[in-house]
């Protein structure tokens, strides 16, 4: 089993949208067994709150639940435990490695960096548009899921 920690600042935004968007698409190609996908926060500003009500209604308008979801912090015994650490924007990668213990196995990317074009995802905390993220997102989602699947072959 590939398993995939998404994270961003807060943990109630772009990394639980990240989580539920990649289990959905897992889901709809019939392969959501082979896989594990988790989000965490690299702050601790969020701890406990649940996913944003705008990315909620957004992921429901797109028949994707996100439930009983309450942000968590990135641990840095999480390096262990997954195969893919994957933040939002640089920011959230130097903040990931600034918690864990090191990045010798290469695991750390931004989610658009598997994309054909790689950029950071805007938080939509600030910027409002949650629209411009999920596409992101989106984006970001598939095109990691093909690179894995491609390194499956």
């Amino acid at each position: 089993m590939i398993k995939i920690l998404f994270v961003c600042h807060g943990n109630i935004c772009r990394s639980p949208m990240a989580e539920f968007v990649f289990r959905d698409i897992a889901e709809k190609r019939g392969i959501s067994d082979r896989f594990y996908a988790a989000s965490k926060a690299t702050s601790r500003e969020e701890l406990g709150n649940p996913v944003y009500p705008p990315v909620r209604k957004l992921l429901a308008e797109k028949g994707i639940s996100c439930d009983d979801r309450a942000a968590e912090q990135l641990d840095p015994r999480d390096y262990d435990l997954y195969d893919y650490i994957i933040g939002m924007e640089e920011t959230n990668v130097r903040n990931i490695l600034k918690i864990l213990p090191g990045d010798h196995e290469g695991k750390v990317h931004r989610l658009l960096d598997f994309s054909d074009h790689p950029r950071d995802i805007a938080d939509p905390w600030y910027t409002g548009d949650f629209q411009k993220a999920y596409a992101d997102i989106l984006e970001g989602c598939l095109a990691l899921m093909n690179y894995i699947e491609s390194s499956m072959k």
